[in-house]
C-alpha cells in the first residue's frame, strides 16, 4: 500500500528527497519543511510524481 514519492523544493523546483507514504491514510499531497542544499535554506517541499 505504501508508494515511493519525491519531494521537490518550492522555490528552485529541484527534486531533493524521496520517501514513502501510505495513500490510504494520507490521500492528499505532502508539504514538508525541509533543507534544500541548492537554495542553502529551509523551504517547503511538495510531493511530486516519481
Amino acid at each position: 500500500m505504501r508508494e515511493i514519492i519525491l519531494l521537490a523544493c518550492g522555490e528552485c523546483k529541484r527534486k531533493n528527497y524521496s520517501t514513502t507514504k501510505n495513500k490510504r491514510n494520507t490521500p492528499d499531497k505532502l508539504n514538508l519543511e525541509k533543507y534544500c542544499r541548492f537554495c542553502r535554506k529551509h523551504t517547503v517541499h511538495k510531493e511530486t510524481k516519481a
